[in-house]
């Protein structure tokens, strides 16, 4: 569609709204801004509504689903200050600074709500596996990759791919015995969504690294690994939380280590070896 103001829209299209989706518009025309940030789970929470019918409301509008509105929505009622990265981003204000505080706060607020036997339970089905698929999309894709990269060391047959489509051929092929870790900030995504229900319908053990406990994707998990959320949702790529879901990545490597005992550090000493007869 246009791009025309979501607010004018919502007036427009009032009188053709039905009693649940004037809740709707009557909260947003009245929060505004406030309407932005939180997920659509949380909204619809808030409002007292269905997220269903939260995505009704957007299509009605013109939308082809609730994101493409909430984005819309963002453009004319946050300042571009604050569209720049996960927190409002001041004039003068040393990014560096804002940044790195950013980054230390996402880790001291994931720290203090550390599940210590989720990541326990997790890197006890890494180790047991008989294969181990690393996956997600995006920004997540680089995280699945690293969580590769650490995780081959051990010597646990894992499975990556970069590809959209040959990550679904990864997930068609896993089985009982197999454990998936999925990655994504979101957890709303269709394709990412899509991997996770091919996952589980094979029988799969599924684990999510999420910042988002209440997406659609973390109900679909049997285990969930939560990342805190930034200060604003506005910015739909956390860059503090793709930090923390490294340092997670790392807590994993060193519980499997600890699960796996001596064969995982002759494993590690193979690797090494190899690596350094590489090097000058």
């Amino acid at each position: 569609m246009q791009e025309v103001s979501a607010i004018y829209t919502i007036r427009t299209k009032y009188a053709t709204l039905s009693a649940k989706e004037k809740k709707i518009a009557d909260f947003i025309l009245e929060h505004p801004k406030e309407s932005v940030n939180p997920s659509i789970e949380e909204l619809a929470e808030r409002i007292g509504i269905s997220e269903s019918t939260m995505v009704r409301f957007a299509r009605k509008l013109g939308y082809t689903g609730y994101q493409r509105f909430r984005i819309a929505l963002a453009r004319e009622t946050i300042p571009s200050s604050e569209q720049l990265f996960e927190t409002e981003v001041s004039e003068g204000e040393d990014p560096a600074d804002m940044v790195f505080a950013n980054a230390r706060k996402n880790l001291e607020e994931t720290y203090a709500k550390l599940d210590r036997n989720v990541l326990k339970e997790a890197a006890k089905r890494f180790a047991l596996s008989h294969t181990l698929f690393l996956m997600g999309l995006g920004g997540s894709n680089i995280l699945a990759q690293d969580a590769y990269h650490k995780l081959i060391r051990t010597g646990l047959n894992c499975q990556y791919a970069s590809d959209y489509h040959m990550q679904l051929m990864l997930a068609s092929q896993a089985g009982e015995g197999d454990a998936a870790l999925l990655i994504s900030h979101t957890g709303a995504g269709h394709d990412t969504l899509a991997l996770a229900e091919e996952l589980r319908n094979n029988g799969c053990f599924l684990i999510i690294l999420t910042s988002n406990i209440r997406s659609p994707l973390a109900k679909l998990g049997n285990l969930v690994l939560s990342v805190s959320n930034p200060t604003s949702s506005v910015v739909a790529e956390s860059f503090s939380a793709r930090i923390t879901s490294l340092v997670l990545i790392d807590v994993l490597y060193v519980e499997v280590l600890e699960h796996i005992g001596e064969t995982g550090v002759e494993n590690l000493n193979k690797m090494r070896s190899v690596i350094a007869k590489r090097r000058i």
